[in-house]
């Protein structure tokens, strides 16, 4: 029977561990091989070999600390009273459970408990291998003479070390006490008294044997060191104190809190001396004594002193008392932010634009944007998305040379969604074999409508039809919504893309993915993504590859956890491929007098720096890390970490560096710390004297704080163009402008900041007054309304503050939007067509279709909407003839027959689709486009004749 039970268990024990080494191998292996894909093995070992480390010896530490105490406990329980596991401690009586299985279940709990606590340290990993690769800031606190790299690499660490070893000693005191407890080495003497006329109490008297009192003095007196080396960091940490009236150490932090925290080393000092005499002197009294006096020490030292003083000295004289400590928080914060960078200069505000200045800055007006990202969203998803299962993730806004012209653009790629197949169609092998890939991009200038009121698209359609710019590899395998794994290379060609009543089929000719060339890969990966479709599908190859983490912040988050990534990647054309690019910042909460925000990134920080640049190929997935701020220590410290990981920003091509903007995430922390810090006098920040807001600007109808917008204009004073990132400041609780602040994109000048401050004694009108002007011209406010009334929605776009040389000109675009509630999609029923039943229906995609109908500009006192930007300017400054936007009437009419043409097949071929589906609103409003499409076409073909 023996024998039969030793099987069992061994049995038992070896099914358990091949278990765990198949969720082991399954968890990691495709990682490594994904990582080795991409030629950062390196980078993978390092994040492995340091997980395993740092957890094995948290675990080891908890396990020695909480194992030693307790089988200390254990011993000197059976050295003083053998007998008592069965009087009073750990009873076995009635159970079949020998003394040494009870061992062994401890032993096995504090491996698991251990395990746990080694897993939870191993995610500080990156925190950890930053104390062992610090990097100098060059730059010492003020109170204390450290280098910032104490704080940043350093303190955290240490922070890290303190209360995970306080944890350990706390657990392993608590258990040894449980264990002398049951062993009756702690336990309460005397009999119940019964008094009359009261409740029964107990007269009784705490015994503890001598020899638990050596261990838990032990225990104690270790505990108490780290208690005083807790208090040497609380000193550095109030180098992020919140008492004064600014973040960091304030006049009580110095003059008080510092000595408070030296005297309560002392004390506690004194107590571990105690108790070390406590050992030999067997002093009940005097331990009592020693604790009494530190609970007191602690209680006067750490709270009652230092709020007195801060109470009765501080706070009359505050500013007296504060100003050099507010003067350290305005300098730091500044740094910390790169706030100190921002070059300040004058921006005289005159009213006097003339068409001389306008022509004079031609390249700004004709790269005003009218199209705004929401509706223009709505507009390409109409237009643009040719079949239901594509979809456009964002709309991004770059620039690129167009015929030898610098022209900002809108753009957006058109990804695959297989969510939006049919339910009939969402097979294994379309989601994961045939629908792999997104295809193409649609492209307009952010200046040009066609006559419809919809955007001039110079690159659409599918295949891609492009105007001046080249995309020889439009597939999309990677992007913002590739969610799904996908495997290439199959017997199963991969749909390209849609031609009339066919389709385009295609097969993967890149080296992105991981090869699935052999039994045990198809194994591992049907085990990591459970899907036994993967094991016995017929249709891999020895060529086969499968892509998996395939989203683009996914993907960089995987190598590089890390690092804070923007929110927002977006799209790039260069030497005819897709890629994207992602900034990736670097921060910190830890930089000494910096006050911290917590808008972004779902953590709080003090410090950021824009010190990577991240570039995915759409095509192969290619990750590359691209450094641009090599001056950053924390991005320093993970260059010596990770040595295969980055790379100089100089080695980044040039067809991409031309692409480089500056990130709206940064700037949109650096605008809001901003609005306070620009004020450097101590007195004036003290009182709040000269706060700013970011304003307000209707969107629709609805207020909503201004975003900050990219734009091509000339700074005021410089004779060249750039491509800068702005937005206007206005006082606190005041709706006038008083500054902009910008934001350099361009090579090699990327990442200047500017702020033009305007004079105080002259109203420069604000973004939600001009809203206001608009709303109060009667012409407009009457044909806006009267739209509004015919059933359609009016939405009013981005208003635009545009400095030209010292004047503003705010353009604001307005669009019309067909209120009409969106299609209807019955799911299939088989093979017949039965009439839609209202159990089976469910809504389609919006089916209104945003079109710019009308421009208003305002300038001075003037407000005008007109049909186009250079009919406003007309109105305001002349004939703009020159520089009217390709609306350009005459170019609208070369083009006119061909592009008429196309658009009525493609709104044929859209009518085709949504017949397809059942979405007969859908198949109406296209019918109804094309019928007026040919019409157009007609009028143009009769006129192109006359003229001949």
């Amino acid at each position: 029977m023996k024998d039969y039970t030793r099987i069992f268990r061994f049995g038992v024990i070896g099914i358990a561990i091949i278990i765990g080494l198949g969720w082991l191998v399954s968890s990691i292996y495709p990682d490594w091989l994904w990582f080795q894909n991409l030629g950062f093995e390196s980078v993978f070992s390092t994040m492995l070999v340091s997980k395993i480390l740092i957890g094995f010896a948290a675990a080891m530490v908890f396990f020695l600390a909480v194992g030693i105490n307790f089988y200390c406990a254990r011993f000197y329980v059976r050295k003083t009273h053998p007998a008592a596991e069965r009087r009073g401690g750990i009873s076995l009586e009635g159970l079949p459970i020998s003394e040494q299985t009870v061992s062994r279940a401890i032993g096995a709990f504090l491996i698991i408990v251990a395990v746990m606590i080694g897993s939870a340290a191993s995610t500080k990993w990156d925190m950890i291998l930053r104390y062992f690769h610090p990097k100098a800031f060059g730059i010492s606190d003020p109170i204390f003479g450290q280098d910032l790299a104490f704080y940043v690499f350093s303190l955290p660490f240490f922070l890290f070390l303190k209360s995970w070893l306080t944890g350990f000693l706390v657990v392993s005191g608590m258990v040894a006490l449980l264990v002398y407890n049951r062993g009756n080495l702690i336990h309460l003497e005397g009999a119940l008294i019964q008094a009359p006329e009261r409740d029964v109490r107990p007269a009784a008297k705490l015994t503890i044997d001598p020899s638990v009192r050596k261990h838990l003095s032990v225990l104690g007196i270790i505990i108490i060191a780290i208690v005083i080396w807790g208090y040497w960091l609380k000193v550095y940490q109030l180098m992020y104190s919140t008492k004064g009236p600014a973040f960091g150490a304030s006049y009580t932090d110095i003059h008080v809190q510092i000595i408070a925290y030296k005297i309560l080393m002392a004390v506690l000092g004194a107590f571990a001396v105690v108790l070390a005499l406590n050992m030999i002197l067997q002093k009940r009294g005097l331990v009592i004594s020693g604790l009494a006096v530190t609970i007191g020490a602690m209680v006067l030292a750490g709270s009652i002193v230092p709020s007195l003083v801060q109470k009765i000295v501080v706070k009359p004289n505050e500013l007296e008392k504060e100003r050099p400590y507010i003067a350290r928080n305005i300098e730091n914060t500044r740094r910390a932010y790169s706030l100190d960078r921002i070059q300040e200069k004058d921006f005289v505000v005159n009213e006097n634009l003339t068409l001389a200045d306008i022509v004079k800055n031609r390249l700004t007006i004709e790269n005003i944007r009218i199209w705004d990202e929401r509706p223009l969203k709505e507009t390409y998803q109409q237009l643009q998305s040719i079949r239901l299962y594509y979809d456009f993730s964002g709309v991004d806004v770059d620039r690129y040379i167009l015929d030898g012209q610098y022209r900002q653009v809108t753009l957006s790629a058109r990804e695959i969604s297989v969510d939006q197949l049919s339910l009939q169609a969402r097979t294994w092998v379309n989601r994961h074999l045939v629908y792999t890939h997104g295809y193409g991009l649609t492209l307009n200038p952010v200046n040009q409508v066609t006559q419809e009121g919809l955007p001039n698209l110079l690159v659409k359609d599918l295949p891609p039809v492009t105007l001046g710019i080249e995309v020889k590899r439009p597939e999309i395998y990677y992007g913002e919504k590739t969610r799904n794994y996908v495997i290439v290379r199959t017997k199963e060609k991969e749909f390209d893309y849609p031609k009339g009543d066919s389709n385009v089929y295609a097969t993967y000719q890149g080296d992105g993915g991981v090869p699935i060339n052999s039994f045990l890969r198809r194994l591992l990966f049907a085990i990591t993504f459970r899907s036994t479709d993967i094991l016995f599908t017929g249709y891999l190859t020895p060529q086969s590859r499968i892509m998996f983490f395939r989203p683009i912040e996914t993907r960089v988050k995987k190598i590089a956890p890390f690092l804070q990534f923007d929110r927002d990647p977006y799209l790039v054309i260069a030497d005819g491929q897709l890629f994207w690019m992602l900034d990736a910042y670097t921060t910190t909460s830890m930089y000494p007098y910096s006050s911290r925000m917590s808008e972004k990134f779902g953590l709080e920080i003090n410090y950021i720096r824009n010190s990577v640049k991240t570039i995915v190929n759409a095509y192969t997935g290619k990750v590359d890390f691209y450094v641009m701020d090599e001056a950053d220590p924390i991005i320093g410290s993970f260059m010596e970490i990770f040595p295969g990981l980055f790379r100089p920003i100089d080695e980044m091509p040039e067809s991409l560096k031309s692409h480089i903007r500056y990130p709206r995430d940064l700037f949109d922390i650096q605008a809001a710390m901003y609005r306070s810090y620009h004020m450097q006098d101590v007195q004036v920040f003290y009182n709040q004297e000269d706060l700013w807001e970011i304003p307000n600007e209707l969107y629709a109808d609805t207020q909503q704080k201004m975003e900050p917008y990219y734009i091509i204009i000339k700074p005021p004073g410089e004779k060249r163009e750039g491509f800068l990132l702005m937005l206007p400041f206005t006082p606190s609780k005041k709706a006038n402008m008083i500054a902009w602040l910008a934001a350099r994109s361009d090579m090699p000048n990327y990442g200047d900041l500017l702020v033009y401050k305007l004079p105080k004694d002259k109203l420069a009108f604000g973004p939600m007054q001009v809203e206001a002007r608009v709303d109060q011209q009667t012409d407009i406010s009457r044909e806006l309304t009267l739209w509004g009334q015919k059933g359609s929605r009016v939405i009013r776009g981005n208003l635009l503050a545009i400095p030209v040389e010292q004047s503003f000109l705010y353009v604001e675009p307005v669009y019309l939007q067909a209120s009409q509630e969106s299609g209807q999609q019955v799911e299939p029923a088989g093979q017949m067509q039965r009439p839609p039943r209202s159990r089976m229906v469910k809504p389609t995609r919006s089916i209104a279709l945003p079109e710019l109908k009308r421009v208003i500009v305002a300038y001075g006192n003037e407000v005008v909407m007109k049909e186009s930007l250079s009919s406003a300017l007309d109105a305001i400054f002349g004939d703009m003839k020159p520089f009217k936007e390709p609306l350009v009437e005459e170019e609208v009419v070369k083009k006119s027959i061909q592009d008429l043409a196309s658009a009525a097949l493609d709104h044929y071929r859209r009518a085709q689709e949504h017949l397809k589906a059942r979405d007969w609103a859908g198949y109406g409003q296209a019918l109804e486009k094309m019928e007026r499409l040919l019409e157009e076409l007609a009028l143009a073909v009769q006129t192109s004749s006359s003229e001949r």
